[in-house]
């Protein structure tokens, strides 16, 4: 299971999945300017940290490196969710009291996804979003690729397991 990203390091990250390609420290370090006073040797050493714990693969590019995430966001927050359920010691009262949590968009989410874990048709629409056969929507636009490629069992960088 993987430990909860620090601050910065899901600052980085949410960049990273958010642009879905390989980036560059410098891209990261002059969006993340626009939040906040940063050095570009911080963004280096997150960068190089992430990729040490497995969270995103890197290629030489001249002197400097290119990062990609390893997993998805989704994949991540499934790894959290997961461990944290396990850590119960009634997992049935741990989803009950984490359904009732849910606001009725959630949990009609959480519907549209167990009848895509069980198999339904689905169709992806040219932007992207996957709609059941009910017509529900399960992801937005930029997920329909990862959801089609996320394993079944999402457990992040440190099960072995790359997207």
């Amino acid at each position: 299971m993987p430990r909860p990203l620090g601050e910065l390091e899901d600052a980085v990250m949410t960049r990273v999945w958010k642009w879905n390609r390989p980036v560059t420290v410098r891209e990261v370090l002059e969006d993340l300017q626009q939040e906040r006073s940063i050095a570009y040797t911080t963004v280096m050493t997150v960068l190089d940290n992430l990729h040490q714990k497995g969270w995103v693969r890197r290629e030489a590019e001249g002197r400097a490196y290119r990062y990609e995430a390893v997993s998805t966001r989704a994949a991540y927050a499934a790894a959290l969710m997961n461990e944290a359920w396990s850590q119960s010691d009634n997992p049935a009262a741990a989803l009950v009291a984490f359904f009732g949590m849910m606001s009725p968009q959630q949990r009609q989410a959480l519907s549209d996804a167990v009848r895509m874990v069980e198999g339904d048709t689905l169709r992806t629409a040219e932007d992207g979003t996957v709609r059941t056969a009910e017509g529900g929507v399960l992801r937005g636009e930029g997920e329909a690729r990862a959801a089609a490629e996320e394993p079944q069992n999402p457990a992040g960088p440190e099960s072995g397991t790359e997207r």
